[in-house]
């Protein structure tokens, strides 16, 4: 084969054959295929699409490209859970612990985030001495003691996407809905989990503004788990304000805790609610929604939620007093008040800037070598829709430097809008594609 043939092949608008697609992704792996001829066909996709089943096979292509993650020596049906990102997303936080202690087996890889919070992993380490460097065998003998782990992503988990995804983000290809898909489940698939729960974000603060590319590459994830043999689903939610109060890596540490004892913001409490009731349903744990997501209620209100968090993060070192004292996580030395310049309805708040905010003030990173101010953030006290008095705080700025504080407020209150007219809050779960 000669991948100008597939360069071109592709630009006529012909898909192409298995055989085809794996010969090139395993040649561009192994370094023998040009990044030039690779940007090429990368161009000619996105002006011509790719077919469900090319789609697929680029998909497992990518995800056979290195280590595929054997599960097989954990007991149960391991249902694993991803989303594609926005503002106070620590919805893993709370809900692994939650199907942990209703008992599904969750069995998690995890990465650092790149942008205006931390990811996963970064906020975990607010707990003192948490680590997720954990051998292969560790993380199995962990899940099935203690019925959850999350460690960090190894280099061999579908080494392909890397490689195309650097490619895609300076070629101006990263919008394209086959390959959005593809390298989210390349990853999913090669993580070796059983079922697939996925959390499509739509909105302001997400990666697919609206909610039809939302929905589109919802069911484009779940053709492609389906396909590859992966009980999946796939909810579509809200992110055109931050999820949850919390923003910043501790700060949403602390409402992941309060949630999980039954006093989290409604929001954030009814996504975990919908996400792991479709985990335990994943998971044969539950036969339907409603029956699941009242297991979900219980181990709340019984504490064994809260409980199996504590355990989680004393057997990866870190410290479970914070879990039961979340005071003692870290705490930033000045608190600014983002005060209403009128009376009104918040309308709107721009949620992505939300996320700037936090980035100002140190809770995100601009690079991989940036380093993160784990107790800095923001804290909501106003959502859309509701009402707000001239000098009522609308958020409290969570810094260590004054000025910093000062950028953070002026940008917050610039991204919020306030009239006279009263405006409805939005609709948090906009479909669930099954």
């Amino acid at each position: 084969m000669r991948m100008y043939d597939l360069i071109m092949k592709k630009r006529n608008g012909k898909p192409l054959e298995k055989e085809e697609i794996d010969w090139m992704i395993s040649e561009y792996t192994a370094g023998r295929i040009p990044d030039y001829q690779m940007s090429a066909f990368l161009m000619a996709v996105y002006f011509q699409g790719m077919s469900e089943e090319e789609t697929l096979n680029l998909t497992m292509a990518m995800a056979h490209s290195g280590e595929m993650l054997d599960l097989s020596g954990i007991r149960g049906i391991k249902v694993d859970k991803h989303s594609t990102g926005g503002v106070g997303d620590k919805t893993s936080l709370a809900l692994t612990p939650m199907v942990a202690a209703c008992g599904i087996r969750v069995a998690k890889m995890s990465g650092r985030g790149l942008g205006h919070t931390g990811g996963t992993i970064d906020k975990l380490e607010s707990f003192s001495g948490f680590s997720t460097e954990i051998s292969a065998e560790q993380f199995e003998e962990q899940v099935n003691r203690i019925g959850i782990s999350i460690m960090g992503q190894t280099a061999d988990l579908a080494p392909a996407d890397k490689k195309l995804y650097a490619l895609r983000d300076v070629t101006a290809t990263v919008d394209q809905m086959s390959l959005i898909a593809s390298s989210i489940m390349s990853k999913k698939l090669a993580a070796g989990a059983d079922a697939i729960v996925l959390d499509v974000k739509t909105g302001s603060g997400a990666f697919m503004k609206t909610r039809e590319d939302a929905l589109a590459l919802a069911e484009e994830m779940v053709r492609i788990g389906n396909g590859a043999g992966k009980h999946t689903i796939a909810v579509v939610s809200d992110m055109n304000q931050p999820l949850g109060n919390a923003v910043g890596n501790a700060l949403e540490v602390q409402e992941a805790i309060a949630t999980l004892r039954g006093e989290g913001p409604e929001d954030f409490t009814e996504l975990c609610l919908t996400i792991g009731s479709y985990m335990l349903v994943a998971g044969k744990k539950a036969d339907t929604p409603e029956e699941a997501r009242a297991m979900l209620r219980r181990v709340i209100a019984d504490g064994s939620a809260l409980k199996k968090l504590e355990q989680f993060v004393e057997a990866q070192g870190g410290d479970p007093g914070q879990v039961r004292h979340p005071e003692l996580l870290p705490a930033a030395a000045i608190r600014e008040p983002v005060l209403a310049p009128m009376d009104g309805y918040l309308q709107s708040i721009q949620c992505e800037e939300v996320g700037n905010c936090s980035m100002i003030l140190g809770g995100g990173r601009e690079t991989k070598e940036s380093e993160l101010d784990l107790s800095v953030g923001l804290i909501l006290h106003k959502k859309t829709g509701d009402f707000v008095k001239k000098g009522e705080p609308l958020a409290t700025i969570h810094a260590n430097d004054r000025e910093k504080a000062a950028q953070a407020s002026k940008r917050y209150l610039a991204a919020c809008r306030i009239g006279e007219e009263p405006v409805q809050r939005p609709e948090l779960i906009h479909a669930v594609i099954r």
